[in-house]
């Protein structure tokens, strides 16, 4: 394939343009293909894994009490009584096994810290972890709810408690959730055809190209940050939330690529915005990278009743494969206003779609309009993420909870940090630390990145020069790098995404040096063109 026909492809999805790369990039096979196009970590979080599986042999000792004398291998359902007398057994002839201390301290941490039963805990965990049962709740079980609650404070809410309860849905990854967002949103008449929403950019793609499907089509109104301003909103691009027209606000924080959150003045002034103008804005935050940012504050920590969160554990813990991920909504939330403000004739509608699970189906809330409409409402009553999925949940938040020095925190932090700063030295380029960047992606924007090399004048040159997708194109099949095109993010600057998280360091220095080498020479042909 050649540049020109590359440039053609470049209106697909990025994650689309990624195979294109990695394929030209793989044409030289006597070089290493180095893929920074997809954000999946490179890591494991290994203690709540191996208390997963040693969970998993205590759960099937239980199981092995009733009916395991019958030969085919038949066990029985576990029972609550004593539980906690023969975990402490199994944890004493087992205690030097990865995974069973970990165990044990987080028996003691629901206990005696987040004032749970023990025994229900165990037997909750136990009963998931065979999956033996359909989810009851079907919206999360209710142990891991509480621990889900705790961990989503102490990390999206910098440990500072709400006022008022909040109401989790598990679902399979952010990717679920995004999906039964967008449609319980439409089917409850709370976005119709034609409505306004804004959406910050840059943003994980599916964020600008749901928006435009047939099942909803909604008007876009972008928000965008700024590069000279640290990828921060400025004040007149939170200004147009002010339209009454616009009904939601959808945002990646931090955000993907530049992973950068939304700062303190541009928190207070949603804040503002939200107190004194317009209550009845909603506001969704995908907040999956804000667990490598310092103190990350999310707008669900400020905004909590007009704010859907959205939260995965796929990134921090290396478990994408997992599909662990949750909806929130405070208790006391403008959706369930919305509800209760919708025209009769909605309602009625409503009434038909939600009548065949309770009697009075104006009273079934949104969180749990979220779980009916995942599984077309008949077959609500086998709804809910699969239970080993929730204890896997479960022992990652509980590792998290228990880690008071933020030891894993740290090491993850330390991780992507090293590798960004690999990155830019590589390129010749001068290290800031920006205090509200996660550094799990970063945007390598040709135009800051050209003129703080060399100069304005030859930035200029250049945008007039190359074709749109030619820098990526010619990293791939020059160097072997694939990076994703920062515009399928809805980035207006010709720019790449980098992953910080699927490479070791050594390699993060081979890009730079591979995308220096590449602007070398393009500054070579702009000396040529421009003598003296």
């Amino acid at each position: 394939m050649d540049i020109q026909a590359f440039s053609k492809l470049m209106q697909l999805s990025p994650f689309e343009v990624k195979d294109t790369l990695i394929a030209q990039a793989s044409s030289h096979p006597e070089r290493l293909m180095l893929n920074a196009g997809r954000g999946n970590p490179n890591w494991v979080a290994t203690i709540p894994r191996h208390g997963f599986w040693q969970l998993g042999l205590f759960a099937m000792n239980e199981s092995q009490r009733f009916l395991g004398h019958i030969p085919e291998g038949v066990g029985g359902l576990p029972e609550k009584a004593g539980i906690e007398a023969r975990f402490e057994i199994f944890v004493n002839a087992n205690h030097a096994v990865p995974g069973v201390q970990f165990l044990h301290a987080a028996v003691a941490y629901v206990r005696d810290q987040l004032g749970l039963s023990a025994a229900d805990f165990l037997h909750e965990m136990v009963c998931g972890i065979l999956a033996c049962n359909y989810p009851v709740p079907d919206r999360m079980l209710g142990l891991t709810e509480d621990i889900a609650k705790h961990f989503l404070i102490r990390e999206m809410c910098d440990g500072k408690p709400l006022l008022g309860g909040i109401d989790l849905f598990a679902t399979e990854g952010g990717t679920a959730a995004m999906t039964y967002i967008f449609n319980t949103l439409r089917e409850n008449k709370i976005l119709n055809p034609g409505d306004k929403i804004a959406v910050a950019r840059p943003i994980f793609t599916p964020y600008l190209e749901i928006p435009a499907l047939n099942d909803y089509q909604l008007e876009m109104v972008y928000v965008d940050a700024d590069v000279g301003q640290g990828w921060q909103i400025p004040e007149a691009e939170l200004d147009k939330l002010l339209d009454p027209a616009v009904k939601a606000f959808f945002l990646v924080n931090p955000s993907n690529p530049p992973s950068v959150q939304i700062g303190e003045k541009g928190r207070q002034k949603l804040v503002d915005i939200i107190t004194n103008q317009r209550q009845d804005l909603i506001l969704l935050t995908d907040d999956v990278y804000g667990t490598f940012v310092d103190g990350f504050v999310s707008l669900f920590a400020v905004c909590p009743q007009n704010t859907i969160l959205v939260y995965s554990w796929s990134k921090f813990y290396g478990a994408t494969g997992w599909r662990l991920g949750v909806i929130a909504l405070h208790q006391d939330n403008v959706l369930d206003r919305k509800l209760a403000e919708l025209a009769e004739a909605d309602k009625k509608a409503l009434d038909e779609r939600y009548g065949s699970l309770t009697l009075e189906p104006r009273k079934i809330k949104m969180i749990d309009r979220f779980v009916a409409d995942s599984r077309s409402v008949a077959l609500n009553h086998t709804a809910g993420l699969s239970t080993p999925q929730q204890v896997q949940m479960a022992l990652f938040s509980l590792f998290s909870l228990m880690d008071t020095a933020d030891r894993y925190k740290d090491a993850m932090k330390r991780l992507v940090r090293a590798r960004h700063d690999t990155l830019y030295r590589s390129m010749g380029l001068e290290v800031k630390r920006d205090d509200d960047s996660s550094d799990y992606y970063t945007e390598i924007d040709l135009e800051t990145i050209g003129e703080a090399l060399y100069g304005r004048d030859f930035v200029d040159w250049l945008l007039k020069q190359i074709i749109h997708g030619e820098l990526l194109f010619r990293i791939a099949d020059e160097a072997g790098v694939v990076l994703m095109p920062g515009g399928g993010f809805g980035d207006t600057h010709p720019s790449a995404r980098v992953s910080l998280a699927n490479l070791n360091e050594y390699d993060y220095a081979a890009m730079g040096t591979a995308v220096r080498k590449l602007l070398d020479a393009y500054y070579q042909r702009f000396q040529q063109a421009h003598p003296g």
